[in-house]
C-alpha cells in the first residue's frame, strides 16, 4: 500500500486593498495665488477705467453736478482742440526713445560681453538714479541746461545753438524752455528702462555664436547685423515700449524745462483735472492717449516680428 504524498497548497496572502484613483489636490492652488493680483488689477485699474470712461461721456458742472448723458462729442472736440499737443507728445516721445536706444544700445552691449568683474558696478551706477526722486532729477536738468551753465556756453562757443534755432529746436542762444530741453530730460529719466531689457536680453546671447561667426571670418559689423543685434530684438522692443509708453503721457518734464510752446497731452491732462476741473474732456483726452498708444503699440510688435511678448 502506497501512500501520496500532495503538496499543501501555500497560504492565501491577503488581498491588497484597492487603490483609489488620486484626488487632484490643489487644483484651486494656482487660482488661489492668482486672486490676490485679480483684485487689486480689479480694484485699482478695472474700476477707475470704467469710471472713466463714464466721466467722459458726461455733461454738466462741477456746480451743479455731472451726469451720464451719453455725450461722445466730447472726444471729437477733445481731439480737435489739442491735436498738436498729442502730435508733439509722440515726437518728443519718439525722439527721446530713439536716443536712449542710441545711448543704451552700446551701454548694455559692454555690460554683456565686455564689463568683466566691474559689470556689478556699471549696473549699479545704471539703477543709481532710481534712488532720486523723478522732480528732483528733472530739477537738476534745470540746474543743468541753465542760460548762464557751462553747457549752454559750450553749445553757443560751437554755434551749435544756431543751427537749432534755426530747426526750432532750441530758442536763440538758451536751451531752457525749449524742444531740446524736454527731449533731454525725456532721455535721461528714461534711460535705464532702455538699458535693463537691453542687457537681459544680450546675456542671454550664447557667446559660442560671436565665435562661430569669427570662424566664418565673418567681420565684427556682420556679426552684429546678422547676430547680435536679431537675437537682441526682444529687448530692443521690450526697451523701446518701457521707454515710448510713460513717455508719451509725462508732463513732468515739459512742465519744468519747457513752455507753452512745448506743452504736452499729459500737461492738458494735468490740467484739464486740476486746473480748469472739466472732467469729461479730461477723460476723454486720457482715453484717446491710451487708445493711441494701444493701437501704435500693436502695429509695431506686429512689425517687429515679436508677438509673443504681448
Amino acid at each position: 500500500m502506497t501512500t501520496t504524498l500532495t503538496e499543501a497548497p501555500p497560504p492565501l496572502s491577503p488581498t491588497a486593498p484597492e487603490r483609489k484613483p488620486p484626488r487632484r489636490r490643489g487644483r484651486w492652488t494656482p487660482y488661489l495665488l492668482l486672486l490676490p493680483g485679480i483684485l487689486w488689477l480689479l480694484v485699482f485699474f478695472a474700476l477707475p477705467v470704467i469710471y472713466q470712461a463714464s466721466t467722459s461721456v458726461q455733461t454738466g458742472s462741477l456746480e451743479e453736478g455731472y451726469e451720464v448723458t451719453w455725450h461722445f462729442a466730447t472726444y471729437w472736440d477733445a481731439l480737435t482742440d489739442y491735436w498738436p499737443q498729442f502730435l508733439r507728445s509722440v515726437l518728443y516721445a519718439g525722439t527721446a526713445t530713439f536716443l536712449c536706444l542710441l545711448l543704451g544700445y552700446p551701454l548694455a552691449y559692454l555690460i554683456a560681453f565686455r564689463a568683466g568683474r566691474w559689470r556689478n558696478l556699471i549696473m549699479i551706477l545704471v539703477i543709481a538714479p532710481f534712488f532720486t526722486s523723478f522732480l528732483i532729477r528733472t530739477l537738476a536738468w534745470k540746474t543743468i541746461l541753465a542760460d548762464g551753465g557751462p553747457v549752454v556756453g559750450a553749445l553757443n562757443a560751437l554755434h551749435v545753438l544756431d543751427v537749432t534755432s534755426w530747426l526750432g529746436i532750441t530758442a536763440g542762444d538758451r536751451v531752457l524752455a525749449t524742444p531740446l530741453a524736454v527731449v533731454c530730460g525725456l532721455t535721461y529719466n528714461f534711460l535705464p528702462f532702455m538699458i535693463l531689457p537691453l542687457y537681459t536680453s544680450l546675456e542671454r546671447i550664447d557667446p559660442r555664436l560671436h565665435e562661430a561667426a569669427n570662424d566664418l571670418y565673418a567681420r565684427p559689423s556682420t556679426t552684429f547685423r546678422r547676430v547680435t543685434f536679431p537675437l537682441s530684438m526682444p529687448g530692443v522692443v521690450s526697451g523701446t515700449l518701457l521707454t515710448f509708453i510713460p513717455a508719451t503721457g509725462d508732463y513732468v518734464n515739459a512742465d519744468l524745462l519747457g513752455s507753452t510752446d512745448t506743452r504736452m497731452i499729459g500737461n492738458v491732462i494735468q490740467s484739464q483735472f486740476l486746473r480748469i476741473l472739466d472732467y469729461p474732456t479730461a477723460a476723454a483726452l486720457s482715453f484717446i492717449l491710451m487708445f493711441a498708444i494701444l493701437i501704435m503699440v500693436t502695429l509695431y510688435i506686429r512689425r517687429s516680428g515679436t508677438e509673443d511678448l504681448v
